[in-house]
């Protein structure tokens, strides 16, 4: 009897370590942190990144790193996919045609913030945070310069 509850306990201790593990790497302070999957795709995608730091959501991993200078954010799925990669870019980064309707339609707007997106799948979007005294609009942009209203936001 004594035998069958001893294996019962090691059983069951192996079965919850098996179960506890969910491919993350936890932090002294018992807190997530980002997949093992992640973390490799990361590194073998953004060698020379430097000062990389994770946030964990419940939708998403995402680290925020320098590379060559530049400030940019890789995405993660929580299965460790790349989902993407952003970085701040200056107006002048969008295409032309984007730029030109932009100013036409959005008069006495101002661009707060442009986004690149490069996507897992090789596609390119900007997203332009424009901004006129109290009225905010969120545009995506393609490359191929169609413009779609995002977000509107009063």
């Amino acid at each position: 009897m004594k035998k069958i509850f001893i294996t019962t306990a090691i059983a069951a201790l192996f079965t919850a370590n098996v179960f506890a593990f969910n491919g993350s790497k936890t932090t002294e302070d018992g807190s997530e942190k980002a997949s093992y999957t992640a973390i490799t795709k990361f590194n073998n995608d953004f060698v020379r990144a430097e000062g990389a730091t994770w946030k964990i959501t419940s939708k998403f991993q995402k680290v925020t790193f320098i590379l060559d200078d530049v400030k940019m954010s890789a995405f993660y799925n929580l299965k460790g996919e790349f989902i993407g990669v952003t970085q701040n870019v200056q107006f002048k980064a969008l295409p032309e045609k984007a730029k030109t309707e932009i100013a036409a339609k959005y008069v006495g707007y101002f661009a707060q913030e442009v986004i690149k997106l490069e996507g897992g799948d090789d596609t390119t979007s900007y997203f332009v945070d424009l901004k006129k005294d109290s009225e905010e609009v969120l545009l995506k942009v393609t490359p191929t310069a169609n413009i779609t209203v995002a977000k509107q936001i009063q």
